[in-house]
């Protein structure tokens, strides 16, 4: 894969999306990073349902503080290990209110400190909330990473880094958002469906498929 095509696979996901952005619904950096902790090995749609329920009573470090674990809880009781995800959200409030002034922080160093936020959600956070140029690699992204010879990589951080230096520069920003949503719905896992795929002419993958 060179320069040429991976400037030309990234145009045409902006051609096709000038403004892509998260599935996950949020109105705040702090909402953000409340969904970002929830979503780890759930759905988009699934945290959708319970921050539906749960942001309207509660949106603010204090607000989800007061509830407490078993308060919080009860409003995501529906996604997986839930109870896990309180105790790091309650716990990750009170460093918000003490250390933060009830912000969250520009930066990945004070979004890693936070309990239930590892690389990949600082990434989110740093990318969605803030406009920084940060790959959030997850299971999409590698795949498609490594599928179509945009950046090959053995594991997650190998592939975050051949991102952030072969992506051209102008693509930065929102290439996260786009080879996610490429992985989500047209580069699937089992079965990719190339014949309907924008970047198929353009892609190193050597079983192509139909649609």
């Amino acid at each position: 894969m060179n320069q040429a095509k991976r400037y030309e696979i990234f145009r045409r996901l902006r051609e096709d999306n000038p403004t892509p952005t998260t599935e996950l619904n949020f109105s705040s950096p702090f909402e953000l990073l409340v969904a970002v902790t929830l979503s780890a090995q759930a759905t988009d749609v699934g945290v959708n349902k319970a921050t539906a329920k749960l942001f309207p009573v509660a949106n603010t470090p204090e607000a989800i503080y007061a509830l407490g674990v078993e308060g919080l809880s009860e409003y995501i009781k529906t996604i997986g290990l839930f109870n896990s995800k309180a105790r790091n959200v309650i716990a990750a409030c009170k460093m918000l209110i003490e250390l933060h002034n009830s912000q969250v922080p520009d930066n990945r160093e004070a979004l890693e400190a936070l309990p239930g936020v590892g690389r990949k959600t600082a990434n989110v956070v740093l990318n969605t909330a803030f406009g920084h140029p940060a790959m959030a690699v997850d299971t999409h992204i590698f795949r498609v990473s490594n599928r179509t010879g945009i950046a090959p990589g053995k594991n997650v951080l190998e592939v975050e880094k051949k991102l952030m230096r072969f992506v051209p520069k102008e693509f930065l920003v929102d290439a996260h958002h786009w080879l996610i949503l490429h992985g989500r719905y047209v580069c699937k896992a089992r079965i990719p469906q190339c014949g309907s795929c924008r970047i198929e002419d353009l892609c190193d993958y050597k079983q192509k498929t139909g649609d």
